[in-house]
């Protein structure tokens, strides 16, 4: 397995928090020249460390207001374990969570409101043949930080000294 240097979690770690960062600026922070980001950023995408870049999307501005996790579990836990791809289908699914515990899945939507709540969780529940159990988000404090390896550890030590 590639072990990623020090300088590269730094350039992920900025890339992570603005997707849209130049390479000039990461080179200001990083302290490296604006060639040796870029034959980095190549490297980390070459390596699948940096994947894609993406969006922040304000879904209030396009009518998804409502955040809801939905945990699942099949009705009969003899039948194949195929949720996700009965549910793949699904636009208003975000993100499906394999997960362990009671429910089989745990997935993150985003509907415009309670009555389009109600009809994804019929569809759901119709596609997969699945149990559902429902927790609405009021509100969300923050959202996509990065975790940084190491970062509260070296918080701990510091709090120490």
């Amino acid at each position: 397995m590639w072990r990623v240097e020090e300088i590269d979690r730094r350039i992920v770690t900025l890339l992570a928090r603005d997707g849209r960062m130049s390479f000039t600026d990461l080179a200001r922070e990083t302290g490296l020249s604006v060639s040796a980001v870029h034959q980095r950023v190549r490297r980390l995408e070459k390596r699948g460390v940096l994947r894609g870049y993406t969006s922040l999307v304000d879904y209030d501005a396009i009518g998804l207001p409502m955040t809801a996790f939905i945990s699942i579990k099949p009705i009969d836990p003899s039948a194949p374990d195929d949720a996700p791809e009965r549910l793949k289908h699904l636009s208003a699914i975000e993100a499906c969570h394999s997960v362990a515990g009671d429910e089989s899945y745990i997935l993150k939507v985003r509907v415009s409101s309670p009555i389009g709540l109600e009809e994804l969780l019929q569809q759901i529940r119709a596609a997969a043949n699945v149990s559902t159990r429902t927790t609405v988000v009021l509100s969300t404090p923050y959202e996509h930080r990065f975790p940084v390896p190491g970062e509260d550890e070296d918080a701990e030590e510091a709090d120490k000294a």
